[in-house]
């Protein structure tokens, strides 16, 4: 392991040992898994000081697991930082009564009917925050377009399930395009979009219309969905072919009900209606490649516009960076995404 994959994974571990995480005082969020936690004090102990020195030596001695979760939180907060420092700080709307039932919206000043594009974090369906994930330069890049830009926070596995996410996506939606005069929203221009599982949720609610029915809603009130780098579109065949140290994440979102399985799986929820035109956006992991082929062929076959964006980038690193890079001008996935955009919102 090269010295700057080291830092790396030491300046994780300082970040979510240091934090309440570690003593489970947050709920969601960040939160690592108890065996990672476990490893890490085992190995290192929970002091700072400690941590410094001793990270960077036997980093290599941890799972494999713990250091992709570990990787995975430190790229978030990277990305989110600078989120923070490139656009205007959002207004903060409460969509239900849960505290992570919540979203954080940006509109360009003086805007009448800004085309709206919602965004839903990834996590493993278990983690995860609309702070900390929505990408670098994505608020900005969409201000900058003339687009207002929600990020939505969501219940989260265990405590809830894959189904009341998906619902709160809708629900999210439901209750901006409610207030979309105030707020300065064309409420007939929408595009949903989120990663990894993000990527999963929003094209399950852009496959599966009963979500957006709880909540007054269709696919009329949908012009596109843009899933970014998602790997479980069709899910017993993600748990099937995909990599075991994902195993225990999806069987803990998904259940071992081939029943319930088929009912979260966009693929297999893509015949006629769907929501009428995706982008679906991949980096080069063969589990993503395989599944966003077949769900654009599914969805085509509903009758939908699909298109895929096909872009560099391998493994964990290539599945973040395509999440924190987007937005950036010089990020090949950018002038895609913005064709598109304009050809759908007009």
């Amino acid at each position: 392991m090269n010295t700057t994959a080291k830092a790396l994974i030491a300046a994780g571990a300082l970040a979510v040992l240091a934090s309440p995480i570690l003593a489970q005082q947050r709920r969601g969020g960040d939160r690592l898994p108890q065996s990672c936690r476990a490893e890490i004090v085992k190995l290192c102990g929970s002091d700072r000081s400690q941590l410094r020195s001793c990270l960077p030596e036997k980093v290599s001695e941890l799972s494999e697991g713990c250091r992709t979760e570990l990787r995975s939180r430190m790229e978030g907060r990277r990305g989110g930082a600078r989120a923070g420092a490139k656009a205007p700080a959002p207004q903060t709307l409460a969509y239900g009564s849960d505290s992570l039932q919540a979203l954080d919206l940006w509109v360009p000043q003086g805007a009448k009917s800004a085309p709206l594009v919602l965004y839903v974090h990834g996590g493993g369906w278990k983690r995860g925050s609309k702070n900390s994930a929505t990408g670098g330069s994505m608020p900005a890049h969409m201000l900058a377009q003339g687009y207002a830009f929600a990020s939505i926070d969501y219940r989260l596995v265990p405590r809830n399930t894959v189904e009341e996410q998906a619902s709160d996506v809708a629900a999210a939606l439901a209750h901006v395009l409610k207030r979309a005069d105030s707020l300065g929203i064309d409420r007939s221009r929408v595009v949903l979009t989120g990663h990894s599982a993000g990527a999963h949720l929003v094209a399950l609610v852009g496959t599966d219309e009963r979500y957006l029915k709880k909540v007054g809603l269709s696919f009329a009130d949908i012009d596109g969905v843009m899933p970014n780098d998602g790997a479980a579109y069709d899910v017993a065949g993600q748990m099937s072919a995909g990599p075991k140290m994902m195993a225990e994440t999806y069987v803990q979102a998904f259940g071992t009900d081939p029943a319930r399985q088929k009912a979260l799986s966009p693929t297999l929820q893509a015949a006629a209606p769907n929501a009428p035109a995706f982008l679906l956006l991949h980096v080069q992991r063969p589990d993503a490649v395989a599944q966003t082929k077949a769900l654009a062929e599914a969805l085509q076959r509903g009758g939908s516009q699909a298109e895929i964006g096909s872009f560099p980038g391998e493994g964990l690193r290539g599945h973040m960076e395509i999440n924190r890079k987007l937005g950036e001008p010089d990020y090949p996935a950018t002038p895609v995404m913005d064709a598109w955009l304009k050809k759908v919102l007009g």
